[in-house]
Order: structure tokens, then sequence, then C-alpha cells
């Protein structure tokens, strides 16, 4: 991506629990309306929805649903905002995203659900592809410390280190091969400031 985001591009910040990506979400919304450009900010689950509400029951351990259903769950999530992504996107706004369907690619993938058929769902329901998806890298270890740091109840995935490192090795499949999207890789150990300059080095901001 090149140039200083003066079309509109939707941008994704991926990564397992606590790499960071609503505070990288937070400081480049933040960078670019200081700049006076126009930006729309998504988050998933959508806290504020149906659907994301029966997503968050499920992380919290209020019952139990199958790989199968918890991506039609987060698809349904996804697919809701179409018409509006596509919207900002034509008024040239950036759309910057917490997460999005390559979340589901990688977490439900990870408890076995088919990558293909994910793909196909994703093309049949005609979700928006993003400009960019950013991952940002951090260890399980890192992981876990900085989500027992921030509160002291994890939810089912964030508390669970194998998962997460298996969800990880989904996220370097989508990165080796681009999948869905453009991926950008954004070592995400180091301090928040750091990181984000990084980012903006590689958007050339």
């Amino acid at each position: 991506m090149t140039g200083n985001l003066r079309r509109g591009k939707f941008i994704v910040f991926e990564g397992i629990d606590g790499a960071g990506k609503a505070t990288q979400t937070k400081l480049l919304l933040t960078y670019l309306q200081k700049r006076r450009q126009p930006v729309e900010k998504l988050a998933y689950p959508d806290k504020k929805g149906e659907v994301g509400k029966l997503i968050y029951k499920y992380l919290h351990l209020q019952y139990g649903l199958s790989s199968q259903t918890q991506f039609l769950l987060h698809l349904a999530d996804f697919a809701k905002d179409r018409e509006k992504i596509r919207s900002w996107l034509r008024k040239n706004k950036t759309v910057v995203a917490d997460r999005y369907f390559t979340s589901a690619l990688a977490y439900q993938g990870a408890q076995g659900f088919s990558f293909n058929k994910a793909l196909l769902l994703a093309k049949t329901f005609e979700l928006v592809s993003p400009d960019l998806v950013i991952f940002l890298k951090i260890s399980p270890k890192t992981s876990l410390k900085r989500k027992h740091k921030e509160k002291k109840l994890l939810d089912r995935n964030e508390k669970d280190k194998k998962f997460l490192a298996k969800v990880a090795k989904f996220y370097e499949k989508m990165i080796k091969n681009q999948t869905f999207a453009r991926w950008l890789l954004v070592e995400g150990e180091a301090p928040k400031k750091e990181v984000f300059a990084a980012i903006k080095k590689e958007l050339k901001l």
C-alpha cells in the first residue's frame, strides 16, 4: 500500500488474543483523524449486535458450540456489515477493523472447520475482502501474560495456550499464501509505540 490512504481502504488488524489489535486500531484511527482523513471503525465480535452477544456468551462458557456453529455465527456477524463497508469505501473512507473474517478462518479452522468451505462461504455471502490485513505477531506466552494483566477472568480461547499456538499456525499459513487478502506481518512483542511506528513505515504514512 502506498500513498497516504486518501482513497477508501479496508484495513484489518489480526493476531492471537493479546496481540494489541484494539490498541493499534485506535492508534491508526487517531493518526488518520488528526490528518483529517475520513475513517470508520469496526470490531468483531460486535458486542452491540445480537449475534455478537451470542458469540460472547459462548466465549465466556455459558454454553458449548460446534466449530461449524461458531463459524456460522461469526459469518453472520461479518455479513451484516457488508453494505455498510461498501458504502464507506465508496465515500473514500478508510475502514479499520479489529478482527474480521480472517479471525474465523484461524480460530474455527484450528478447531477443525474446513478452510476451503470457509472461503467458499465467504464468496457465497459476498464478504468484502480487505485491502490489507496487518498481523501482529506475538507468542502464546506473551498472549497469556498480557491477558492476565488486562483482566482476571479469561475467556475459553484466551486461557488455552495450546489452542492459541494452533491458531497461530493457521495465521502463518494464511500469511504465507496471502489468503483472502494481502497480508503484512508486524512483530507485536515491542512496546505499542514502536509497533505503531513499524506499521506507519510499512503503510508509508
